[in-house]
């Protein structure tokens, strides 16, 4: 991530000078949204609001997997591991398994890795998810979602979990 620079006018008896002053420095992988400082600003406006990348991922996620026909998300390998993970006392679900995003100081562009429901109109859902997966963003971060992108991994087909549920051995 670059280092922001901020130019402020210094006062001085030959006319004003620029002087740039560097930004402070932000964790790698967040976004930071800068307000003013000093008595005369609004206190609302005071000081720095961070957001890191993980924060956009989480909120993208949890508001994908509210869609009805979004069966789960990530391609075929985070998905097995994710099954795994799920299987262990005390493990937690990711629900940022399947989404990227790229995170600017006011802007983000988000990518998305699902898995559908057979019979369900994909077009539909993608259409869906990409609508609440702005909103949810836009609403909880204050960031311009400038795109949200959707691919289509897998189609989760009703047999997928009768041969699971069945238990019984398919080789002696």
């Amino acid at each position: 991530m670059a280092t922001q620079e901020i130019t402020s006018k210094t006062a001085t008896s030959g006319g004003g000078e620029s002087s740039v002053v560097p930004a402070p420095k932000s964790t790698p992988g967040s976004t930071t949204l800068t307000g003013g400082t000093g008595a005369g600003e609004p206190a609302a406006t005071r000081g720095r609001t961070s957001i890191a990348d993980v924060v956009v991922v989480k909120i993208a996620g949890m508001a994908a997997r509210e869609i009805p026909g979004v069966y789960d998300m990530g391609g075929g390998l985070s998905r097995t591991i994710g099954a795994v993970r799920d299987r262990v006392p005390g493990g937690r679900p990711n629900v940022g398994r399947g989404v990227k995003v790229e995170v600017g100081e006011r802007q983000t562009a988000i990518d998305l890795d699902l898995v559908v429901e057979y019979g369900v109109p994909i077009t539909d859902v993608a259409h869906d998810v990409r609508e609440n997966v702005i909103t949810a963003v836009e609403r909880i971060t204050g960031l311009e979602v400038v795109e949200v992108n959707v691919a289509i991994n897998d189609v989760h087909l009703p047999d997928d979990d009768t041969a699971d549920a069945s238990g019984e051995a398919r080789v002696e």
